[in-house]
């Protein structure tokens, strides 16, 4: 009896997973930060649900991944974890307190984060026929979710840019969402 397989090579699938795991890693910890700093805002809801979800579709990969027998690699974890450490650390135009400008580059790098989740769950759904240790039901109802994602963090997006560089902004300020 042969083994089930995707269409990529063991190893190949192997890094695929594991660097999407990597980016679930940063993108968990930058959605769990984001939603804390805007909890008292208009859309501090908006955010921690968008957060809670994220944590679940990294469990979700954790689960493919043991399915299909990858296993994790703990130092692109690791990466992941502090790759999003280390983007705390860039200018945002103030020394001592956030700028609007975090609000809109923490909301864009989590827009991008989740279009690649929905490029990764679309990948494998593209493998379903390939490997029945796949569940086709769960992909699609996890690109559904970052489908959701996708439009709410688009509309969040779309107010912080607004009150960061709306017309007659002369000083930079915070872009605090919804307030």
């Amino acid at each position: 009896m042969s083994e089930p397989r995707t269409s990529a090579s063991p190893r190949m699938l192997g890094i695929y997973l594991n660097d999407h795991l990597a980016g679930a890693t940063a993108g968990m910890q930058l959605a769990r930060r984001t939603a804390r700093e805007h909890r008292e805002s208009a859309f501090g809801g908006d955010l921690e649900d968008v957060a809670a979800q994220i944590m679940e579709d990294r469990e979700a990969l954790l689960t493919v991944m043991a399915d299909l027998e990858v296993p994790v690699r703990r130092y692109k974890v690791y990466g992941g974890w502090l790759g999003e450490k280390a983007g705390r650390l860039k200018p945002n135009g103030r020394l001592r307190r956030r700028s609007g400008l975090s609000t809109v580059l923490e909301l864009e790098s989590l827009r991008i984060g989740v279009e690649g989740k929905a490029l990764l769950w679309h990948a494998l759904l593209a493998a379903v026929g390939e490997d029945p240790r796949l569940d086709p039901d769960r992909l699609t109802e996890l690109l559904n979710r970052a489908r959701r994602q996708r439009a709410t963090l688009k509309s969040l997006h779309e107010a912080a840019a607004a009150t960061m560089f709306g017309p007659g902004r002369t000083e930079p300020r915070e872009a605090v969402v919804g307030t």
